[in-house]
């Protein structure tokens, strides 16, 4: 019987290959029939690092739940880590290995609504990233004064890098989670969520810090960063009352990152104006110093921008405004609002995470040093976009376009001067933020709901800077009193109203793929498109 299911299996994901590069890029992508019928509530991880062997060994406890009935669950967990055991009550599950991806086979079929919960145990030699966070992995390393140094980074690899999961987006877990890592004794082992309590292991030399969250949390936001670590703290007063702030920082940088980290109440302050409140009071917020740029992890943001403002130094908006703030500190916490907070059901579907982080960056300048500086900001981030490839394509690859940092938050920015209320364009951010939850969704439920909030149907103008490569194009004559205009280079329907000045005068345009004239009374001397509209313009005779 279990041979014939996953034959079943295997004929069904065969059929469902279409737009993926090979079986295992479908298994990694693919809401497959093997995890559609289960549901994660908790993760109970427990990971022991070993510096010396560059070695891993540890369990992870998944409670779920059956949506449906289901016999064959799908795990992920990447070679060269391998499922040594599977205890499912006080039997042992049989299962088989395809690449990335185990196949967990009960002896009988779970029916629906039932829970339960299954131990992995699992060990060896993780991919190792030199790299992170683009490359990811677990990188072994050593800080500045030799002292071991370790940090684990998943996103786009997938989470199963480095643990055994349900490695797909759509699926958080409910409960929240708790990890226990343990490291050699003169180490601190530091991750998401709260630190519960310490264990002195005497026997092995070791320490045990266990970590819990009680909010959902996607995987590759999961992290576990290990050193030579020294803490501190202090208190935010929040929207929602006080959020505690810590920081992990390498015991020669505590001095440098205690005036550096004055930026996190910044940030804050900032972002619940613009967002609503931190998504994750109860797990409290951290940022921890790593070796590599940084990252998003949830409620445990990693910090590597050498204590310095701008990114690594430079000004990735070329205005000299990107060096008035911690691009890290701003930029990966952002995430907790969009990427952890509202997070992408997939891959395909990142622009989410990054465009309105990216978009993020912007606000915080707005907040903290004005409108014209944002906008300078912004607009100068356009050297940044490519535009060779659309961020979002029709068939079923993970997003990939980097133009979904920059072009997407210059769509934002966009579409907040289609709207051309400051105010409701807030309230749409902070609504967004309320009515997606904790979840994770898709760009059509995003679009949908910022239409609708904004009263205004902008599906045209999401398919032309999310699903076109091109900008569009105004081209525009002028014949004394006469302004003659149209959009090229747009997809169909595309209407997107904007701002244009007329000899010093603010004029609405709404100009189509059809050619339309203006009257304006005057000889027209001069017209300016208003910069905050992301299109190119060009002179031409019609």
């Amino acid at each position: 019987m279990r041979t014939l299911t996953l034959l079943l299996s295997l004929l069904v994901l065969a059929a469902c290959t279409t737009g993926y590069e090979n079986r295992q890029d479908m298994l990694r992508n693919t809401i497959t029939p093997d995890r559609e019928w289960w549901d994660v509530l908790h993760y109970r991880l427990a990971v022991e690092f070993d510096p010396q062997e560059k070695f891993i060994r540890g369990s992870n406890e998944i409670r779920f739940k059956a949506l449906k009935a289901g016999s064959t669950m799908q795990i992920d967990l990447q070679p060269p880590l391998a499922i040594t055991k599977v205890s499912f009550g006080d039997s042992e599950l049989i299962f088989d290995r395809e690449g990335n991806v185990y196949f967990l086979h009960f002896e009988s079929e779970i029916a629906a609504g039932l829970e339960g919960s299954i131990v992995i145990a699992y060990e060896g030699i993780p991919k190792e990233s030199v790299n992170p966070p683009w490359e990811g992995g677990v990188t072994w390393g050593h800080d500045d004064l030799g002292n071991d140094f370790i940090v684990t980074t998943a996103q786009g690899i997938g989470a199963s890098v480095w643990w055994p999961n349900k490695d797909h987006g759509y699926d958080e877990p409910d409960l929240g989670m708790q990890i226990a890592i343990t490291v050699p004794d003169n180490l601190s082992a530091v991750s998401n969520g709260r630190l519960k309590h310490t264990e002195h292991n005497e026997d092995s030399n070791t320490k045990t810090f266990h970590w819990e969250l009680v909010n959902p949390i996607n995987n590759y936001g999961v992290s576990v960063n290990i050193g030579n670590y020294v803490n501190f703290s202090e208190t935010y007063q929040g929207v929602d009352g006080p959020l505690d702030l810590d920081y992990w920082v390498l015991a020669h940088q505590k001095q440098v990152a205690e005036n550096q980290f004055a930026e996190v109440p910044r940030m804050l302050e900032a972002f619940e104006y613009w967002f609503g409140k931190y998504p994750f009071y109860e797990d409290g917020y951290k940022l921890v110093a790593v070796s590599y740029a940084g990252m998003e992890h949830q409620s445990a943001v990693t910090y590597g921008n050498w204590f310095q403002n701008g990114y690594r130094g430079r000004d990735v908006s070329d205005t000299g405004i990107g060096m008035k703030f911690d691009f890290i500190i701003v930029h990966e916490s952002g995430h907790e609002w969009f990427g952890n907070n509202i997070s992408a059901i997939d891959n395909k579907h990142l622009w989410i995470h990054e465009g309105f982080t990216n978009y993020s960056e912007n606000l915080f300048v707005e907040y903290w040093f004005g409108k014209h500086d944002s906008e300078d900001y912004v607009i100068g981030s356009r050297h940044n976009v490519l535009n060779k490839d659309p961020i979002i394509t029709s068939g079923s690859q993970e997003n990939s376009s980097t133009d979904m940092y920059y072009k997407a938050g210059n769509m934002l920015h966009t579409i907040r001067h289609i709207i051309g209320d400051d105010e409701k364009w807030r309230g749409i951010l902070k609504e967004l933020n309320q009515y997606f939850w904790h979840q994770t969704v898709t760009t059509q439920q995003v679009e949908s709901f910022i239409s609708t909030a904004a009263g205004f149907d902008l599906s045209a103008v999401f398919d032309q800077y999310l699903r076109a490569s091109q900008l569009p194009i105004l081209r525009y004559a002028i014949n004394e009193n006469e302004l003659s205009y149209q959009y090229t280079e747009i997809v169909s329907g595309f209407a997107m109203p904007i701002d244009v000045t007329i000899n010093g005068k603010e004029v609405r345009l709404t100009p189509t793929v059809e050619q339309k004239t203006l009257n304006f009374g005057a000889e027209i001397e001069s017209f300016d498109v208003n910069r905050n509209f992301y299109i190119e313009s060009e002179i031409k005779n019609f």
